[in-house]
């Protein structure tokens, strides 16, 4: 690979701050030494601002003030000035009504951060769900050299002797045995309690993961970074390696529209389907890609989810987790599987390619990441279904669904929102079998709010007692990436904005067909019409604020739930000098 011309101090954009003549570089000068640093600390030097999703309700990233500062040595080894910038932190586990609302918000707040501020490179410090997506949205948009930094996942959970406990897979099991009378509470909560043993994202291939390591096969973190466990020494490791990394990424120019291509976009696809990795990384990479002007569609989930066996044994869909998918080789050796199906030329945050950084990689554990020859599921762990039900399309991630109902017709119970739901799902009088398909409306981007991880619906108690353990259950709304059973997810358009959903009747008779890809609800055209013209669409939930404008702007699922003035093509300029 030819090498790249350096760019010299005086293109450095941090250069326009405090290289400015007269007083707008003098005031930057002073102010800066004012914090107590010397002039050569920052003169001539690439300005690194480190964003920063920390906050004391962000369980997963609890480790991150100590890694900061290990991405600050690495810039300060390399000759660069580190700052650190805060930036809103997206807590999966606290944040309401739905963290989905704040992913673009996050990006927002990263764009303009960027943007506003005398820094030259980014160091993307995330990795709870939506933090991932957002931080790589933000960036894309702005287009100054970044890395990005994964929080890690957690240590794998124990209980009672019981191992490989995975943190929401593990603990939704524990949570039917305990309404199905299975179980008591105090046990029930200690078993949670037990699956959460350090700081770090998820342990299982949930969101958090799925997402840290996508965005590793698109070349933004340093090759293999996603894999690492959050507590072990080789992550700090990472994170200083990370800060020297940016800094000669700044002097190279290399950019994350120099790095990411349709190409980087297909191959995350392709190991998204051989990761079995959450539903949610669907609407997360499609927003990605659209903020780097690159055609992505579920159309493309599609025709990998048929070619791509599944080869990562990992919870929901398998058996293992974070910390033995790390020992096992990790994303790298999980790509050496399947790199015949992979374009190798991508470019990565290395400056090298995708083919040269998985070179000599391969599985230290053919169970936890499996050979060709011998995959989890034969294809991939995702099903895109279509239909007079979802004509946008939806999604059923067909790994962690039963076997048994992946062709099923049954009649709908419909529950309007959610609170209906909650109130009605354990009623003893609940007209419900096992051959029932659960349907809930107004759980999409604009009904629920912001599209919450309500799809995984609970199977009603009375059907729990009888063994009962998944039903075919449908909904606009997403499901936890640590989340299993045949869940149909992201029906598109939603029923708030009078999608198909919202014409489903209590006993209407539902087909679900994975092999023909089909979702249908069986009713005539002529009661379709009927149902449509007496559909009224409900009154807005926010009168203000940032409820208000991302329910005015946010796109449906199939377009990434971004907001549509982020989402649109083009560059916002920079700030001219001068003005402070």
């Amino acid at each position: 690979m030819t090498e790249k011309k350096r760019i010299s101090v005086s293109d450095l954009r941090s250069q326009r701050w405090f290289a400015a003549p007269g007083q707008p570089g003098n005031h930057k000068s002073y102010r800066t030494k004012q914090m107590g640093y010397a002039g050569e600390d920052f003169r001539d030097k690439p300005v690194i601002g480190i964003i920063n999703t920390w906050s004391e309700l962000a369980s997963c990233h609890t480790h991150f003030p100590q890694r900061v500062e290990d991405v600050k040595r690495g810039v300060w080894q390399a000759g660069g000035f580190p700052v650190e910038l805060p930036a809103l932190s997206v807590s999966e586990s606290y944040v309401r009504p739905s963290t989905l609302i704040y992913r673009n918000l996050l990006a927002m707040d990263t764009e303009e951060i960027l943007r506003s501020h005398p820094v030259d490179g980014a160091v993307l410090m995330g990795g709870c769900d939506k933090t991932t997506p957002a931080l790589l949205m933000g960036t894309a948009s702005m287009n100054i050299p970044a890395i990005f930094v994964p929080a890690g996942a957690m240590l794998s959970g124990h209980f009672r002797g019981r191992r490989n406990l995975g943190t929401g897979s593990s603990t939704w099991a524990a949570l039917a045995d305990f309404r199905a009378g299975k179980i008591d509470e105090k046990t029930w909560r200690a078993f949670g309690e037990g699956t959460a043993r350090s700081p770090g994202t998820c342990n299982t291939m949930g969101t958090a993961s799925t997402m840290t390591s996508l965005v590793d096969v698109l070349g933004m973190s340093l090759p293999g970074a996603s894999s690492i466990p959050a507590v072990d020494s080789t992550h700090s490791q990472m994170a200083s390696l990370a800060g020297r990394r940016i800094v000669e990424m700044v002097w190279e120019d290399l950019r994350p529209r120099d790095i990411v291509s349709r190409a980087s976009f297909l191959n995350a696809v392709v190991a998204d389907m051989a990761l079995s990795g959450s539903t949610n990384s669907l609407i997360h990479l499609i927003a990605m890609a659209r903020r780097l002007e690159i055609a992505l569609s579920l159309d493309d989930f599609s025709t990998a989810a048929e070619a791509v066996p599944v080869v990562c044994n990992l919870q929901p869909s398998g058996k293992y987790l974070m910390e033995d998918f790390y020992y096992a080789g990790g994303l790298r050796a999980l790509l050496s599987v399947i790199r015949d199906q992979l374009d190798l030329s991508c470019l990565t945050v290395t400056g090298r390619s995708l083919g040269e950084e998985i070179e000599g990689a391969a599985p230290y554990d053919s169970d936890v990441i499996r050979p060709l020859d011998n995959p989890v599921y034969a294809a991939g762990g995702l099903v895109v279904l279509k239909g007079n039900l979802a004509p946008r399309g939806a999604v059923l991630k067909r790994a962690a669904a039963s076997p048994q109902l992946l062709k099923h017709t049954g009649p709908a119970i419909v529950f309007p929102n959610f609170k209906e739901m909650l109130a009605h799902i354990d009623d003893p009088d609940l007209d419900v079998t096992p051959d029932s398909v659960l349907v809930l409306q107004d759980a999409g981007p604009i009904g629920a709010p912001g599209m919450p991880e309500w799809g995984m619906l609970p199977i009603p108690k009375k059907l729990l007692a009888q063994g009962v353990r998944d039903m075919v259950r449908i909904s606009d709304a997403r499901m936890s990436g640590t989340s299993y059973g045949t869940c149909i997810l992201h029906v598109c358009p939603e029923s708030r904005v009078g999608g198909p959903l919202a014409l489903v009747r209590t006993g209407d008779l539902i087909r679900l067909d994975t092999d023909a890809r089909s979702l249908d609800l069986l009713i005539t055209e002529e009661e379709f019409a009927q149902r449509r013209a007496d559909w009224t669409p409900p009154p807005p939930h926010y009168q203000r604020g940032y409820g208000a404008l991302f329910s005015e702007h946010v796109l449906q699922a199939d377009e990434g739930c971004d907001l549509d003035f982020l989402a649109k093509p083009g560059m916002t300029p920079d700030p001219e000098a001068g003005f402070s």
